[in-house]
């Protein structure tokens, strides 16, 4: 699968995960989606950089809530839809592999 195939259904999934964090009473927001090569910090062969990961923040009655628990019922659909597995300790971030990278 080309690149750019690989970004298009990258964007659906995570259309389909918003809506459905939303269906659980969720708010999102949206963090890192695209990494500019000029940024430092990272694994610089991040699949942000290939537009191939979002990082999503997630706020319930307002507060935001970024434990690996907070996230788990998204992850575990995130799964589902055939992303990337999720990586401890980063609990907002949503990948698809590329190249060996999550």
């Amino acid at each position: 699968m080309g690149l750019v195939d690989k970004q298009n259904k990258f964007s659906g999934m995570v259309a389909l995960l918003v809506l459905y964090a939303q269906s659980l009473g969720y708010q999102i927001t949206f963090g890192d989606a695209f990494r500019d090569t000029r940024v430092t910090y990272g694994h610089p062969r991040s699949t942000h950089r290939f537009r191939l990961a979002i990082d999503l923040n997630l706020f319930k009655n307002g507060e935001y809530i970024h434990s690996d628990d907070d996230h788990a019922p998204l992850h575990d659909y995130w799964d589902k839809l055939g992303g990337a597995k999720r990586i401890k300790g980063d609990a907002n971030h949503y990948s698809c592999e590329h190249e060996g990278v999550r």
